[in-house]
């Protein structure tokens, strides 16, 4: 069981594992050479957060009401717009648009 075990975990690779050593012999890991673009954490926080707000937009409003708020905060990669734009577009009032936004 012993040697099972181990081989399941073989590849593993973690962000502290020694990957080299630099020419004074200090050890280096990942964490020293991958960029640091923020901390990890908050970035999981949001893509969570992020898709239990695209999933409550789906599945809770009409058909409509998706449409402008995807439309009004530039939602799935398009461009926010304003509210003058979606009621044009959309052929409603400017205040319809300000309600549900």
């Amino acid at each position: 069981m012993f040697f099972r075990n181990k081989k399941k975990t073989m590849h593993d690779v973690y962000l502290s594992d020694s990957i080299d050593v630099d020419k004074d012999g200090n050890s280096i890991t990942l964490n020293d050479i991958l960029p640091d673009e923020g901390n990890i954490l908050d970035s999981i926080d949001l893509n969570i957060r992020s898709d239990q707000m695209y999933r409550f937009i789906r599945e809770s409003l009409p058909e409509r009401e998706q449409k402008i708020i995807i439309m009004r905060y530039g939602l799935y990669g398009t461009r926010p717009r304003t509210q003058k734009e979606i009621a044009k577009e959309l052929k409603i009032s400017r205040s319809y648009v300000s309600c549900r936004c």
